[in-house]
């Protein structure tokens, strides 16, 4: 199957969303509405209950008895109401990650409340194009003191659609940021995975969209393989992804091969495709890498390697480099709720 085909249907009785590149899963986006009270890109009214000095951040309560934490805690005080959203999954028992920081996000346009200033996305390279959408967001934005980003899917897009997207995120944003009064209650749902896919997938456009069943389409064996902690990379070797509480700790082995590159070779294969495990495996965290043993020599060569394959990743990583030990640490956002989580149970 060879394209980029976008397949919505159903994952062991949850609405799903698969996106296949040349006959590979890529990304997989599940509803977790059943296995959270809130999942990411929910947003809510919370109050700000007490601050945990020597943690950076405050707990926010949110409604149905949820409890969110929050970093950014300057002005203010407990009792107060704050708009917030969820910006990742966390493990039973602990409290969601939420933000001030809200993002608005349609097909062609992101309102940000707290970021103002009138943004075209880089992917977008000519300055004629630029200018005109530059142009357009300025008249559907004017008056107001959000901000805005025009996304890459914008580019030979509808004048008209592009302004009726722009328009229903700036009200529905001045909506919510003015909804301050009352309990912590859900003001605007996540999306489910068939309105994320139709969101997020647009740039580049699928060659196809597909309602089907996913056992046509190989993304049941493809979303088997994701629930094994071994991972085959070409060559012949292999690496095992194990999750803990504490960490995400990544074992790269050569395998059968006993080359003088044996090391290299397994070891920037796991370079390139650990960002699509993690993400399809609805990882984050800290991430330990245990490469399989190279000369020191060849480091700089697989961390080039690794900087390249986490530079187009959505979820912010930071890479922290090599440990005394001679391990590779990189600490990526918890964006999503894990795969494993969400199908516990389910046949």
């Amino acid at each position: 199957m060879k394209g980029r085909v976008v397949i919505l249907g159903e994952l062991h009785g949850l609405e799903a969303a698969a996106l296949m590149v040349d006959g590979q899963l890529e990304d997989l986006l599940v509803d977790a509405s059943e296995a959270v009270a809130l999942a990411p890109g929910a947003i809510c009214r919370g109050r700000v209950e007490r601050q945990m000095k020597g943690q950076g951040g405050v707990f926010v309560r949110l409604p149905g008895g949820e409890k969110g934490f929050l970093r950014e805690v300057k002005g203010l005080a407990p009792g107060q109401n704050v708009i917030c959203q969820v910006t990742g999954g966390t493990e039973p028992g602990k409290a969601l990650p939420v933000s001030l920081r809200l993002l608005f996000k349609s097909r062609y346009a992101i309102v940000t409340p707290g970021a103002p200033g009138l943004n075209v996305s880089r992917r977008i390279r000519d300055e004629e194009v630029r200018a005109g959408l530059q142009a357009l967001a300025g008249v559907v934005m004017e008056g107001s003191d959000f901000g805005l980003i025009l996304r890459s899917a914008a580019e030979g897009a509808e004048e008209g659609e592009i302004v009726e997207d722009i328009a229903a995120m700036r009200e529905m944003a001045e909506a919510v940021i003015a909804d301050l009064k009352g309990e912590p209650e859900l003001l605007v749902d996540a999306p489910g995975p068939h309105e994320e896919a139709w969101r997020d997938w647009a740039d580049p456009l699928p060659d196809e969209v597909v309602e089907g069943d996913f056992g046509d389409h190989g993304v049941l064996e493809a979303v088997d393989a994701l629930l094994d902690p071994r991972v085959a990379l070409a060559g012949g070797g292999h690496m095992m992804i194990e999750p803990t509480r504490a960490l995400i700790a990544v074992d790269v082995n050569t395998g059968a091969d006993t080359s003088p590159a044996a090391s290299l070779k397994a070891n920037i294969a796991a370079a390139r495709d650990l960002p699509r495990q993690l993400r399809l495996r609805g990882l984050g965290g800290q991430v330990v890498i245990d490469f399989a043993p190279m000369p020191k020599k060849d480091r700089a060569v697989l961390e080039q390697q690794i900087r390249v394959a986490f530079k187009g990743e959505a979820a912010e990583t930071s890479l922290a480099g090599w440990t005394p030990l001679g391990n590779f640490e990189l600490a990526r956002k918890r964006d999503r709720v894990t795969l494993a989580s969400l199908l516990e149970g389910r046949e």
